[in-house]
């Protein structure tokens, strides 16, 4: 168990820097992580939330302090996301593991392709 405490860290240190880097992308980093721990798929993407939550906080107070933040996008994003998140979070009970983990991977597909193309 101990050996997999430091995994857990290990894992949780490449969260925060990747998400640091990028402004985003932890969460979709650790979601694997659990899962190859052990971890439902639905457990997989709730415990990423709130594991992502404090990097979150942390990397946004650094880009607003260093003036890397476009206030006028804020609110509005800010509210889209919140309300988007409340929908997601209600609908992910509802969907089979199988279906989390299919749709979460076109996710990651269609990100990845469209940051190169």
């Amino acid at each position: 168990m101990r050996s997999a405490k430091w995994k857990m860290a290990a894992a949780g240190g490449a969260v925060g820097l990747l998400n640091g880097a990028f402004g985003g992308g932890g969460g979709m980093a650790v979601v694997p992580f659990l899962v190859s721990l052990g971890f439902t798929q639905k457990e997989a993407h709730a415990t990423a939330l709130l594991v992502i939550l404090p990097v979150c906080l942390v990397s946004a107070v650094v880009y607003l302090f260093r003036g890397h933040i476009e206030m006028s996008a804020f609110l509005p994003v800010a509210l889209g996301s919140t309300a988007g998140g409340m929908l997601g979070a209600m609908l992910l009970p509802r969907l089979g593991g199988r279906t989390v983990r299919c749709l979460f991977a076109a996710l990651m597909f269609a990100a990845g392709a469209r940051m190169l193309f």
